[in-house]
């Protein structure tokens, strides 16, 4: 099932113009195009819609720390996934190595 912006609008009482704001601050919305390049949003992206708007407007983070708060909450920690052994000590150096990473790439912005 996909919506159009104009939908999406509606169903969420957000203008357009924000939702394609959004888009470029949080990357985990990702509507579909058409061929005429007209966004496509899936149910998944509405739920991230109301989720932002609801941190947004009703808990009253910044667009920062919203971005933030979901980026922590798309990752889950090894001990959550059923991994054996051998798979979560890979999980958990890769999860260092983009810590370090990031870090590197903060200390150098």
């Amino acid at each position: 099932m996909y919506f159009k912006i104009s939908e999406v609008s509606k169903l969420t009482g957000l203008e357009p113009y924000i939702l394609r704001y959004w888009e470029t601050e949080f990357k985990m919305i990702k509507p579909m195009r058409t061929k005429t390049n007209q966004r496509l949003y899936r149910k998944k992206d509405l739920e991230l819609i109301f989720r932002i708007k609801q941190m947004l407007y009703g808990e009253g983070f910044t667009i920062a720390g919203t971005r933030k708060k979901l980026e922590g909450e798309s990752v889950k920690e090894p001990e959550q996934l059923d991994l054996n052994l051998e798979e979560k000590k890979y999980l958990n150096l890769l999860i260092t190595v983009k810590k370090e990473l990031k870090a590197i790439r903060a200390a150098l912005r």
